[in-house]
């Protein structure tokens, strides 16, 4: 079973990139800063709805999840399209496209006076943008085959630090330098990324390179079948990840006797299984190399559905923040193998096509996780959640052992 997703490797495969290592540093740093500037403004961005005009909690709190939802909406509607037009035109110039577009949309940001430019400005974003799933693109084509999954896995770790670190500066830094100065101090940051990627990452003409490759279609695909079970897991990562995220400061103030502690285990809560994944992805990724991906993804996904059973039965914060940090040690891996296998079964000139489209399913189990997550919370109480999650996950690793077997 532990090579059955890599067997169907395509024979056309193109050797690593001679520059895959630099480019590798550079995707990473690239995707961190990006990263790390678009959830910068995730702690203030309801008080900058409410400098705009907005008034009232109930306006206040819709209009920041409207301003929020709109950036992931367009990305991953458009996702699949910057993939296809890489595989055409070039995944670096993707990458510098999605720089120079969040750059500028960020630090239009600080501009604003009123919240529909905040939003129209949001679902702009989401048009450009798109760095670090382009990376994810570019690293996965050019990476060597027996080390694809351990640099998928350092880009994931650099990923998921900004998405941790991002909130953490972004409480921060508005009492001191200001909330529109902090958007264009972003808006900077993303810019320095956008100049990294067009002087120092180099790709093979892709002009040459398209005279030997033949247009391939879904349709001529060998086996659509693991592509499409790779789409299905990675959307059901994502779920799994966010169906909790709506009930966890709910669940936590009925753990802690202190009402002042409350916002902050939760905080905890949340920042504990994106740490654990950042310290497991790169080891993980390496790991699956060696042994196979089918295992990892299994394993994995049954791990993490097993440690969803306690979760939702302990009694104090400290275990919750425990379970959940194991929880990410055991995902942590699990996106850059179901990366590399969608990549190894698909020729190098239609995987940013396929990579599009499995950006998207990630950002329908993002939408969909925590609409469900909060509507079964509320109907049917919050530990159906963890339970509820738990059977999903252990579906999905039966599904992909049924996969590998055959």
């Amino acid at each position: 079973m532990a090579h059955a997703y890599t067997i169907v490797l395509m024979a056309e495969s193109i050797p690593a990139h001679r520059h895959w290592q630099r480019n590798l540093v550079v995707a990473l740093l690239g995707s961190f800063s990006t990263v790390f500037a678009m959830t910068l403004l995730l702690p203030f961005l309801p008080l900058y709805v409410e400098q705009l005009g907005v008034h009232g909690h109930e306006a206040i709190v819709q209009w920041s999840g409207i301003a929020y939802g709109a950036t992931f909406l367009t990305a991953g509607l458009v996702a699949p399209l910057w993939g296809r037009l890489g595989d055409r035109y070039g995944r670096k110039l993707m990458l510098v496209r999605a720089s120079l577009g969040m750059a500028l949309a960020m630090s239009l940001m600080g501009l604003c006076t009123s919240i529909w430019q905040l939003v129209v400005l949001r679902l702009v974003t989401g048009i450009a943008g798109g760095y670090s799933s382009g990376a994810t693109i570019l690293v996965a084509v050019q990476s060597p085959r027996a080390r694809s999954a351990w640099a998928l896995g350092v880009l994931a770790a650099g990923i998921m630090a900004g998405n941790l670190i991002g909130p953490l500066v972004g409480g921060s830094l508005p009492p001191l330098i200001g909330i529109r100065a902090t958007f264009l101090g972003a808006g900077a940051l993303i810019f320095i990324a956008f100049l990294a990627t067009v002087f120092l990452i180099r790709e093979v003409p892709h002009e040459a390179a398209a005279h030997r490759k033949p247009k391939v279609r879904w349709s001529e695909l060998p086996d659509k079948r693991i592509v499409l079970a790779m789409l299905a897991t990675g959307m059901l990562l994502m779920f799994a990840t966010m169906s909790i995220e709506p009930i966890i400061t709910v669940y936590v103030a009925t753990l802690v006797a202190d009402p002042a502690r409350v916002t902050f285990v939760a905080g905890l809560v949340m920042s504990a299984a994106a740490l654990g994944s950042i310290l497991s992805s790169s080891g993980m990724g390496k790991f699956a190399d060696r042994v196979g991906y089918s295992r990892v993804i299994v394993i994995a996904l049954a791990i993490a559905a097993l440690l969803l059973i306690p979760q939702a039965f302990v009694s104090s914060g400290w275990q919750l923040i425990v379970l959940r940090f194991l929880m990410g040690l055991a995902l942590g891996g699990l996106m850059p193998c179901i990366t590399a296998v969608a990549r190894h079964n698909v020729p190098d000139h239609f995987v940013g096509t396929v990579l599009g489209y499995s950006v998207s399913a990630q950002y329908a189990g993002q939408v969909a996780g925590p609409f469900l997550g909060g509507f079964i919370g509320g109907h049917m109480g919050m530990r159906a959640v963890f339970l509820g999650t738990c059977v999903l996950l252990l579906i999905g690793a039966f599904y992909n052992w049924r996969m590998a077997r055959r």
